[in-house]
């Protein structure tokens, strides 16, 4: 690769890395290139973008962004290195766990998520399950939305809710009377037994 091709290659990096809040370096060796080529489908369904990238490139465009130090990611630059770049926090670690049902790799090396570092495959999981801001934002509004939900809910409901107590209360009125009833003949019948002895 000549100087300029290099040049080239980290601009390249760098126009990735720009702005992005979700930075997964992965590798992939050991896949053939059509499980490659699959894995490369599936992260672009999921608006993951994938580049092989070459690690002295990678860490030198790294080296040259501002706001993020990515230098605790370098010492797991070694070997093949995909770089993923997503909107969603735990969008490319569900890809590499959704691939790995049924092949050894991808496996993660390193990962920039919500401003934090994660380093090493054993990591995979609790990126997994980081939500997403979506997810969130989701959980926010149902949070939000139920407290209302019971109000509207009762609101509607109170119509019924009245014409029902009225209904109640009318049978229960009725039945009063009808219980006192069967006592008087009771008190008749203990006078009469009495006056037949």
């Amino acid at each position: 690769m000549t100087k300029d091709q290099k040049v080239v290659a980290i601009q390249e990096i760098k126009d990735l890395l720009q702005d992005a809040k979700v930075v997964y370096v992965a590798d992939l060796e050991g896949l053939n290139a059509a499980k490659s080529s699959e894995f490369r489908r599936q992260a672009f369904k999921q608006n993951i973008k994938v580049k092989v990238v070459k690690n002295t490139l990678l860490q030198k465009a790294m080296e040259q962004m501002e706001g993020v130090d990515y230098s605790e990611m370098f010492q797991t630059f070694k070997g093949n290195s995909a770089l993923m770049i997503s909107e969603t926090a735990n969008g490319p670690a569900k890809l590499i766990q959704g691939f790995r049902k049924k092949e050894e790799k991808p496996a993660l090396k390193s990962a920039f998520v919500q401003e934090t570092f994660y380093v090493g495959d054993n990591n995979l999981d609790a990126l997994a399950n980081i939500k997403s801001r979506e997810e969130m934002i989701g959980e926010i509004i149902g949070l939000l939305q139920s407290p209302i939900q019971r109000v509207v809910s009762a609101l509607q409901n109170k119509p019924e809710t009245v014409e029902a107590k009225a209904e109640e209360a009318a049978p229960a009125v009725e039945e009063t009377p009808a219980a006192e009833a069967p006592e008087a003949p009771a008190a008749e019948s203990t006078e009469e037994t009495p006056s037949a002895e």
